[in-house]
């Protein structure tokens, strides 16, 4: 639906607001502790998709508007054993993305990282925080899920998994709108080959380009919900990978300063809050799904 009547976007936020209370509440619960995001860094995601710089001179110094926190939560882990954020991220794609109606140059992700931990462990996480959030959606928001003709259930788990290979065989590449269309709930991509992922998504050691990660999909067609995996956390397989496709380590020195310093084994993901409304209330477009909305080549956005 596209929300056209201002009790609709009351629905919408409201709801949002339930989201991102719960999933808090959920990882509280679990053990985890919030840190406050970072805006601006030297480093942030390379992704592996076409963006455009957000540059700023920081004295005399190339800052970036952060696109992803990925770094930040391996070193956070030094410190924390069970971190999460809500991070704001700006990723300045181009224009034509604005069209798939789920692609925001502005919004927020719950990023979270756990030591020592898992692909595995973080997707049964992954699975219980989707579970967490919409029970509590259920329980508080049901005039709302009304209000926008949404009819929402808890899905069952554990959620199927699908190999990367086993859905580019049979709806070729990219394949995410092709296969979440055929979903009757959450599913689980898992085991991207290297060549379409960043260089700190942990190496499968058995298996040569072949990653440990996973990416969510929603059903009816709503896409990527979530991505995340192990990482790479030891400096000469983090070498290795940056030389394998061809990044300079110069970009990633101060990166690769803190690894020599140690971070600890870890996995995580990273959960679009705007997805999941988007998602939960059934909208077509996700600029419906946050206040002064900024998509793709919208330059009169406030």
């Amino acid at each position: 639906m596209r929300v056209t009547k201002e009790s609709e976007r009351v629905a919408v936020l409201t709801i949002k607001s339930e989201i991102v209370r719960s999933a808090g509440v959920f990882l509280r619960r679990e053990g985890f502790t919030e840190i406050l995001p970072v805006l601006l860094s030297p480093i942030t995601d390379p992704l592996r998709h076409e963006t455009y710089d957000g540059e700023v001179d920081f004295y005399g110094t190339p800052y970036q508007l952060m696109k992803s926190m990925i770094f930040h939560k391996q070193i956070a882990l030094r410190t924390l054993p069970k971190i999460f954020c809500f991070a704001p991220n700006v990723r300045m794609e181009p224009a034509e993305r604005a069209s798939a109606g789920r692609y925001l140059a502005e919004f927020v992700q719950l990023d979270l990282e756990v030591r020592e931990a898992s692909r595995d462990d973080v997707i049964a996480l992954g699975e219980a925080l989707v579970c967490a959030v919409f029970e509590s959606v259920l329980q508080t928001c049901a005039d709302e899920l009304a209000l926008l003709g949404r009819a929402l259930s808890v899905p069952t788990r554990p959620f199927t998994r699908v190999a990367f290979a086993e859905a580019a065989s049979q709806f070729g590449e990219p394949f995410d709108d092709a296969l979440s269309s055929t979903l009757d709930g959450p599913a689980w991509v898992i085991d991207f080959p290297r060549r379409v992922r960043e260089f700190y998504d942990r190496e499968d050691p058995a298996r040569t380009d072949v990653l440990l990660d996973m990416d969510l999909m929603y059903p009816e067609g709503f896409g990527e919900a979530l991505s995340g995996g192990e990482r790479e956390y030891e400096l000469e397989r983090i070498h290795s990978r940056l030389d394998r496709d061809d990044i300079p380590r110069a970009t990633f020195a101060r990166y690769l300063d803190e690894v020599r310093n140690g971070v600890p084994r870890s996995a995580g993901f990273g959960i679009g809050i705007e997805r999941m409304t988007r998602f939960i209330c059934g909208l077509d477009s996700i600029e419906d799904a946050r206040l002064f909305p900024k998509v793709p080549g919208d330059t009169h956005a406030v």
